[in-house]
Parts: C-alpha cells; sequence; structure tokens
C-alpha cells in the first residue's frame, strides 16, 4: 500500500482531485445564495480579527481548491477508497446541512436534521470532504491544510453563534445548552 507523500506528483489530468473539490465549489455557491438571501444585507458584528480569519480561511479554501488541479487521485489503493467513503459522508452531511439551512424560517434558528447532532454540520462535513480528498490522492499539504482550516473555523463558529444568540436569544441559547459544536449526541433535557 502506497503512503501518503508529503508533496505527491504535481500534474494536470483528468483523474485529478479537482473532480471531488468541484460539488464543493457548488455547494459553497450555494450556501452563499441562501446566507445572502437570509441576512438581506445585515451589517457585520465581526471584530478586526474575526474579519481577517474570515478572510484567510477563503484564502486557503480557494488555493486548496485550485491546488486539487494538480494532484492526481490515487486511483486503485485502499486509501482511495477510504478517502471516498469519509468524501462522501461530508458530502451528504454538507448538503443535509445546507437542506435544513434553507427550510429554516427565517425568524427560527437552524434546529433540525444534522443541526440536532451538530451545531455547525457543514463545517463537520467540510472536515470529511478535506480528509477524504486528502486520502484520495495521498497528499500530506491537503491534510495539513486542513488541519489550518480547522482551526481558522474554531474563530469562525465563535463569531456565529455570538451573532446567532444576538439574533435568536433564549431559544439560541437553549440549543446551544443542549447541542454539542462539533458532533455528538444531544445532552439531556432533564
Amino acid at each position: 500500500m502506497t503512503d501518503l507523500e508529503l508533496i505527491p506528483a504535481f500534474e494536470l489530468g483528468v483523474w485529478n482531485a479537482w473532480i471531488l473539490a468541484l460539488p464543493i465549489i457548488v455547494l459553497s455557491a450555494l450556501l452563499t445564495m441562501i446566507l445572502v438571501k437570509k441576512t438581506s444585507g445585515e451589517d457585520s458584528d465581526l471584530s478586526k480579527r474575526e474579519k481577517i480569519v474570515f478572510a484567510i480561511h477563503h484564502l486557503v479554501g480557494i488555493v486548496s481548491y485550485a491546488y486539487t488541479i494538480f494532484l492526481p487521485l490515487k486511483l486503485g489503493t485502499l486509501w482511495f477508497y477510504v478517502g471516498l467513503l469519509s468524501y462522501l459522508l461530508g458530502i451528504l452531511v454538507t448538503f443535509l446541512g445546507l437542506l435544513s439551512f434553507y427550510t429554516t424560517p427565517l425568524d427560527k434558528p437552524v434546529t433540525k436534521g444534522v443541526y440536532r447532532i451538530s451545531r455547525h454540520p457543514m463545517y463537520v462535513g467540510n472536515f470529511f470532504i478535506n480528509v477524504g480528498i486528502s486520502m484520495t490522492c495521498l497528499s500530506w499539504i491537503f491534510l495539513i491544510v486542513t488541519v489550518v482550516t480547522i482551526i481558522l473555523e474554531h474563530d469562525l463558529v465563535t463569531s456565529e453563534e455570538r451573532t446567532c444568540l444576538k439574533q435568536y436569544g433564549d431559544a439560541y441559547r437553549e440549543y446551544m445548552n443542549n447541542i454539542p459544536k462539533w458532533i455528538g449526541l444531544p445532552k439531556s433535557r432533564n
């Protein structure tokens, strides 16, 4: 079995990881359209530091998905199949998160579907997607970028939760007290 490579072959090809990145780009565009519709130009409560983290997060995402154009898939390896399973799980979680987000009324926090097991399922889905891409290509660089992304997302979710508390008040506070930040079983309401 081939091991993860620090710097895998860097070549253009049809069977490169861009095939896996394309659905993520489409899902990200859909999320952006939904957010624009739901926020309708509201002012941001982000601090200067949070704005910088947000910009770096987007830049890392753009660069990492551009990198997939040159990152060959390691078809036929065990890593490829395990990575593909992680990737597909991530796509499913992200899509279900988008669906829950889209079908929730504007005046209510999103608490249904995959939001019952995670307050941030789309970030969790993104993690599984990126780990999956790392494994299908045997790329340590992409895995390191995934870790950097998770670190940046910690700040992003803190600001998102602050905004949700401001917008939804006690309803969101109760949700936070019962549902894990990343993933897990809901806490007992007793």
